[in-house]
């Protein structure tokens, strides 16, 4: 009995370094996160800054569907309050560009009517096509700089909305350019590699 006390402070520790947000947000996530209310933007990491680059590189992990969690929720209004704002406005975000290493992303559907903007949780590329569209692209974390990339014409995706459906679809052309280049995000990826891949010097 005595060695079990002894371990209880030990255990205290790791479970208070484990502690999640019920989508699995970190305690650090969640901190960053709560910092300001929906409307507020947040910061975009930077390949200019050697921290901000490091963690663009890191591949980001799934999030927990759980439409009830208030910093879920928070999490995802503030993602797109920062595609929108104007110091940062673009078609598409992904979470790793504020700090958050995780599977969500934002992108403007330019194949729907009005063009919306949504929002996909652990999305996946599970099919490319063998056909190739070459386009410019830019990247809110690679400021003032744009560049042509080969992309595939068209993409299947499977992933998870935010009132917990799993979907799976087809999408083409530039929206799925915008797709492609969000999920790099997720997986650690810049435009760049894709430029260097076809003889481009980054």
């Amino acid at each position: 009995m005595k060695s079990l006390l002894h371990l209880l402070p030990l255990l205290f520790v790791l479970s208070a370094c484990d502690k999640t947000t019920p989508a699995g947000f970190t305690e650090d996530q969640a901190t960053l996160i709560n910092t300001a209310d929906a409307a507020t933007p947040m910061r975009v990491w930077k390949i200019s800054s050697q921290s901000d680059s490091l963690l663009l590189r890191t591949a980001a992990v799934d999030v927990k569907v759980e439409p009830g969690d208030p910093t879920l929720q928070l999490f995802v209004d503030r993602l797109f309050a920062t595609v929108r704002d104007s110091l940062s406005l673009g078609v598409g975000i992904a979470a790793p560009q504020v700090g958050v290493l995780k599977n969500i992303i934002w992108v403007q559907r330019f194949d729907k009517e009005e063009l919306p903007f949504e929002v996909y949780l652990n999305p996946k590329i599970v099919e490319y096509s063998e056909e190739k569209r070459e386009g410019m692209e830019g990247c809110l974390s690679i400021p003032n700089r744009r560049e042509k990339c080969l992309r595939s014409r068209w993409i299947v995706i499977e992933y998870d909305t935010m009132a917990g459906a799993h979907q799976r679809e087809r999408v083409e052309d530039f929206t799925a350019v915008i797709f492609q280049h969000e999920i790099d995000h997720l997986n650690g990826i810049l435009y760049l590699d894709h430029m260097a891949e076809h003889g481009v010097k980054p």
